[in-house]
Formats: C-alpha cells, sequence, structure tokens
C-alpha cells in the first residue's frame, strides 16, 4: 500500500464519469519504506522494511491475535452462558463488567491510545533528530514523568471504586431486585483500573516503537484468565468466579507485553547534570501531556462508553435477562467493527509521526485507505450478521441454560445492532485522525456527546414499546448520528480528506452489504442444519457483496479483486 503520497493511483470510474475516490491502492510495485525509529527523516537505512510489505505483515499477525482474542472472548461467554444462561447471575456479573469495558476503553483500545501514540511518537522524532549527541533521552523521559504517576492515579481511583461499589451497582442498574451479588462482582472487577491502566500504557509505547504482536496478544491472555477461573471455580464460587477471572486475566495482559516494554523502553532515569536542581532537565524533553490535551480524550472516551451505560440502565428496567440478551448480541455483532480497525491501529502511529512532520498530504492518503479498507470489512460482516443472525447465536451458544427463546431473541437483537456497525467503525476509524497531533481538540467530544444525547432520548422514546430491540436501535442512531458528525468535521479541521468521495464509496459498500444480507436472510432457512447454513453464507454472502460491488463500481471491490488476481498469478 502506498504511503509515499507521490504515487500515480487509479480507481473505477462510475456511472456518471466522475473519478471514484481512490481509497485503496491500487496493485502494482511496493513503495518506499517507511524508516523505523531511531533513524532520522532523510538518511538511509538498508534494514527499513518498505512500509507497504511492513503494515501488510504487521495487520496480518494483528489480526492473528485478534482473532484469536475474539475467539476466546466466545468461549469465555459460551462459559459464562452454558453455567448462568440468561438469569439474574449473569445480570449482575455483566453490570460488574461494566467496569472494565470502561476501563478497556478509557485505558487500552481508545484514550490511553489516543494520548500517548501521539506522545511517545513525537518523543521518537526528537530522538531521531538529536542523532548522536549528548543529552536526555525523550522516550525515557516521557516515561519517568508519566509513568509514576499514572500508576498512582489509576491505584487510588480503583480503591474508591472497591469502596464505592454499592453506589456504583445503585447507579447501573437501579432495577436489580437484589444487587448484593453484582457489588461483589463490582468489587473483584475494580482492580481493572490499575492493571488495565498499566496494560494500555504499555500498548501505546510499543506501538508507537513499531511492536505490535505484545498488544494484540492481551486479550488472548485476558480471556484465558478468564476462562480459567470461570471453569475451575463456578460450582464453589458461582458467578463470582468470573469477576476473579477477570482480575487474574487483567494482570496477565501486563505480564504479556512487560518483557518487551522493558527491552524498548528502559526505566532507568537518565543521567542528570552535577549541578542543578534534579528533573528539571529531563522534563523540558518530554512531549507536553497536560490538562487542554488530557481533558478532550477522557470526555471522547467516557461519552462513548456511556453508550453502554445508557443501555444497560434502560435494560435493568426490563425483564431479567434483557441485559444478558444485548450483551451477546452486542459482543457477536460487534466482531466485524474490531477485525475492521486492525488496520486503523497498525496505521495509527503512521498518521502520528506524518502529523507531527508537517506531512498532511501523507496522512490524507492513509486515512483515505484505512476508512476504505475498514468500511469493506465491517460492511461485509455487516451483511452476514443480517443474513445469519440466528444461526450463529444458535451455533455459539444454544446448549446448557441458554435456551431457543435465548437464541431468538439475541438473533434479533444483532440484527438490530447490525444497523450500526459501519457507525462504529467510523467512530473509531475517524477519532485517530482528530488526536493524532498530540495537540488538543475537542471536537470529538462534542461530535460523541452528541451522539450520546440522540441514543438517551431515542432509547427512552423506543425501550418502553420495543424492548431490547428499541435500545438496539437507539445505539444504531446515536452512533451513526457521531459517524457523520465526525466524517464531517475531519477535512476541514485536521486532514484535507475528501469527504464527498469518502461518503460516495461508504454508500457503495453498503448497497453491497444491504443486498448480500438480504439474500443471506432469504436463504438461510433453505438448510435446516445451523452449522451447514452458517458454513454455505460464508460463501454465499461474500459472493454476493462482491459482485454487487462490482456491478455498483466500486472502487474498494474492484481494487481489491485486482489485487487478489495479481497476487494470485505471481503465485503460479
Amino acid at each position: 500500500m502506498s504511503d509515499t503520497g507521490t504515487g500515480t493511483e487509479t480507481g473505477a470510474r462510475p456511472a456518471g464519469g466522475a473519478a471514484a475516490p481512490p481509497l485503496l491502492p491500487a496493485p502494482g510495485p511496493e513503495p518506499e519504506g517507511l524508516l523505523p525509529p531511531g533513524v532520522a527523516p532523510g538518511t538511509s537505512s538498508g534494514e527499513a522494511p518498505r512500509l507497504g510489505s511492513f503494515l501488510a505483515r504487521a495487520a496480518a499477525a494483528t489480526a492473528v491475535l485478534t482473532v484469536l482474542g475474539a475467539v476466546l472472548g466466545l468461549v469465555r461467554d459460551q462459559a459464562i452462558a452454558r453455567y448462568f444462561g440468561a438469569s439474574d447471575a449473569s445480570d449482575a456479573f455483566l453490570i460488574a463488567w461494566t467496569v472494565p469495558e470502561m476501563a478497556a476503553t478509557l485505558l487500552i483500545e481508545d484514550g490511553m491510545a489516543l494520548l500517548l501514540v501521539p506522545a511517545f511518537s513525537l518523543a521518537l522524532t526528537r530522538r531521531a533528530a538529536a542523532g548522536e549527541a549528548p543529552g536526555p533521552d525523550p522516550v525515557r523521559d516521557l516515561v519517568a514523568t508519566t509513568l509514576p504517576r499514572l500508576f498512582l492515579l489509576l491505584a487510588g481511583g480503583a480503591a474508591l471504586l472497591i469502596a464505592g461499589a454499592p453506589w456504583v451497582v445503585g447507579v447501573l442498574a437501579p432495577g436489580l431486585a437484589d444487587p448484593r451479588l453484582a457489588v461483589d462482582c463490582t468489587r473483584l472487577t475494580s482492580v481493572t483500573v490499575l492493571t488495565f491502566g498499566i496494560t494500555g500504557y504499555f500498548s501505546a509505547a510499543l506501538r508507537a516503537h513499531r511492536s505490535f504482536l505484545p498488544p494484540a496478544g492481551v486479550y488472548v491472555a485476558y480471556n484465558l484468565g478468564i476462562i480459567g477461573m470461570t471453569l475451575a471455580l463456578h460450582a464453589v464460587w458461582g458467578v463470582r468466579a468470573a469477576a476473579v477471572g477477570v482480575a487474574v486475566g487483567s494482570v496477565l495482559m501486563i505480564l504479556t507485553q512487560l518483557p518487551v516494554f522493558l527491552r524498548l523502553v528502559p526505566l532507568a532515569r537518565p543521567r542528570l547534570p552535577r549541578f542543578g536542581r534534579p528533573g528539571r532537565r529531563a522534563a523540558r524533553t518530554a512531549p507536553p501531556l497536560g490538562f487542554a490535551v488530557l481533558a478532550p480524550v477522557v470526555l471522547f472516551v467516557v461519552s462513548r462508553q456511556s453508550q453502554v451505560l445508557v443501555e444497560r440502565f434502560l435494560a435493568s428496567t426490563l425483564p431479567a435477562g434483557a441485559i444478558s440478551h444485548l450483551n451477546y448480541a452486542q459482543k457477536v455483532a460487534q466482531l466485524p467493527m474490531v477485525l475492521s480497525l486492525m488496520i486503523c491501529t497498525v496505521t495509527f502511529p503512521v498518521v502520528a509521526q506524518a502529523m507531527a512532520a508537517g506531512d498532511r498530504e501523507k496522512a490524507r492518503l492513509r486515512v483515505e485507505r484505512d476508512l476504505g479498507l475498514a468500511g469493506t470489512v465491517v460492511l461485509l460482516g455487516t451483511a452476514v450478521v443480517l443474513g445469519y443472525a440466528p444461526q450463529i447465536i444458535e451455533v455459539l451458544f444454544q446448549r446448557g441454560a441458554f435456551d431457543t427463546a435465548d437464541t431468538a431473541s439475541t438473533a434479533q437483537v444483532m440484527r438490530v445492532y447490525a444497523l450500526g456497525l459501519l457507525g462504529h467503525c467510523l467512530v473509531g476509524a475517524l477519532s485517530r485522525p482528530f488526536f493524532s497531533s498530540g495537540r488538543p481538540t475537542w471536537f470529538p467530544a462534542f461530535a460523541m456527546g452528541t451522539g450520546l444525547l440522540v441514543t438517551m432520548g431515542a432509547g427512552y422514546a423506543l425501550t418502553y414499546r420495543f424492548g431490547v430491540d428499541g435500545i438496539a436501535t437507539a445505539n444504531a442512531i446515536g452512533i451513526s448520528t457521531t459517524a457523520l458528525l465526525l466524517l464531517m468535521g475531519l477535512g476541514t479541521r485536521v486532514v484535507p480528506i475528501r469527504t464527498r468521495a469518502v461518503a460516495l464509496s461508504l454508500g457503495r459498500l453498503t448497497g453491497a452489504s444491504l443486498v448480500a444480507g438480504v439474500a443471506g436472510w432469504a436463504c438461510a432457512p433453505l438448510v435446516p442444519d445451523p452449522v451447514l447454513s452458517l458454513a454455505a453464507g460464508c460463501l454465499l454472502v461474500p459472493s454476493a457483496f462482491f459482485l454487487t460491488g462490482l456491478a455498483l463500481r466500486s472502487p474498494e471491490v474492484v481494487s481489491l479483486l485486482a489485487l487478489t488476481r495479481r497476487r494470485f498469478l505471481d503465485g503460479r
């Protein structure tokens, strides 16, 4: 994939003759390499990997570990569904699960990454510019000035949550008849405020150093901890065993990254001058991370995760099991979104370094291509979910205490959730460029806050009449509103993307997704066995998606198929 910003781009032309946006790279020779950390711009390095091949390898490796983590997440959910079904016990655990969900979004997936990847990228740029000149190391100074404070802040937050667990449960789910079990589970999961924060810090530092495997493997370790504790202790502690597993798994996340972090970012303090006040010189070389930079990121991430809080608040007033149906549906439906954002996770340091160097054209090309790739993946997954939701839920969860009624309810909710998957994907992809410069920006928080208000209003209007389906509909409407605002605001505020061209490309992909989803919905009942039906759908839906994309002259589909054909011919 070209990231030089100078290559010739090709793409199909839509009806009417207007040039289609080349959001995917045309097949052709690989571009120039990206200099690794520590090599100053303009210098040569024979060992520097070419950017296209590097991103492809990084994305592929990240994909493998992400899929493995997602599969283990499904096994985790299957274990909880098998032993506790959709009941008061599972609802209590899922209320407690809100704490690690919020902590993961704020401290691992979005907040810490949006804040620290640009900071570490800037520190690496300063290190490269300094070369061999004597003086403090900006990367090491950044760690020395931020990590100890972060540890103390997170430890205090975890302690407050443990002490205030009854109040937290009362706010999150006031409709619970007996909140004691939820309080116990919340206290056990509150440790993730500390452990997830350290995990997110390590992940951001490693990604800025172009080390993607340890961060991608953290959820493998996390889910193994939950599964192990649930299987070993469920007969003794009930659903509390899963909460213990959350705590154990979060510690394993830290241990997964610690060796590589210590190798790339040594913790020894830089040597201070003999005279002068300790710490003054070290603080100057570290990129600034004050309240003005931190506050917009925190507000954006908290507003985004608050959609889950709104859902569970509304669902707590519905019959027992409603929270569980929403949870299972959301976890499965969002798998395509998680996979689609892998490329954005890998390229975020590239965008951040391009913004730090003032190369807006390179950042624009990267962002547009990321949107095309992410949109293709998430909309293909959306079509599969729309067509085969009942078969997916039956294969994954229908056993033990999880019966056919639970399958029907969860599948229906999952289809509604699928309508908002593109919005979720775009919010994740578009928010990264806003924060890539490391400067304060409040627009993402404004867009997310607006979407949250829409979710709340639609939720209150629809829940009473439509139950969990109304909650899922409100989620789709709210997140789509946020995505639209971010798409319109990015081109004028941060990266000059071609908003109209991007919207046109995503519209064609959406049309292909709807056609493929309807085809799957019509054909799924023709095969009674759910496993065979789902296997047939994995062939039918992609075929319908790509054929429709070709008919609509989607440049992403045209380029992807051309690239696949070229690689196939080269391999013969």
